[in-house]
């Protein structure tokens, strides 16, 4: 009967089971990219789940490759996102801040060299 055994790593084993620094991998494990777990002061990963997040950055087939970025790099964090450029910014202003919250602002004052 085959035993049921995962094997857990450090964050320099796993760093070098991905082929990347320590720094990085620490970063994307904090910000969930990465499965990890800190018990206590140190990070442990359970292999399978490195080998899961290298399998997530293959190509599928027919897809076309990403620049050489990783897929998490090039995702989008908003759904409602709108992408501009120029004078037509969806970026709201200062004053648009200020009256959704609810501030008096103080109006600028106007350009005296022009008619």
């Amino acid at each position: 009967m085959e035993t049921n055994r995962h094997v857990t790593l450090d964050l320099e084993q796993a760093a070098e089971f991905l082929h990347m620094s320590p720094a990085v991998l620490r970063q994307k494990a904090k910000a969930g990219l990465v499965k990890g777990a800190k018990p206590g002061k140190c990070w442990v990963f359970l292999q399978d789940d490195l080998a899961d997040y290298l399998r997530s950055l293959y190509l599928g087939a027919g897809q076309a490759p990403q620049s050489g970025l990783p897929r998490e790099v090039k995702l989008c964090h908003s759904l409602n996102a709108a992408i501009s450029g120029g004078r037509g910014s969806q970026h709201p202003t200062a004053s648009a801040y200020a009256n959704r919250l609810g501030l008096t602002t103080a109006s600028k004052p106007r350009s005296t060299t022009t008619g």
